[in-house]
């Protein structure tokens, strides 16, 4: 009875051991996605920054013919 007490209480503290690891995975992904989503924002701001100057050249080659 005492050894199957001690194997519940394994079996309790590795549960709640796994549910500590999952939601910290779980947050890990969610920084992650984070990183993802100001990446691409910062990779877009990049690209529409790109372009008006493109355009701002092509603008300033007309008015100069």
């Amino acid at each position: 009875q005492v050894e199957e007490l001690a194997l519940q209480s394994m079996i309790r503290s590795r549960e709640e051991n796994d549910a500590v690891s999952s939601s910290a995975e779980a947050e890990e992904t969610h920084k992650a996605l984070g990183q993802m989503d100001n990446e691409a924002a910062i990779n877009q701001t990049e690209l529409h920054l790109s372009l008006q100057d493109h355009e701002e050249e092509e603008e300033e080659e007309e008015s100069d013919s």
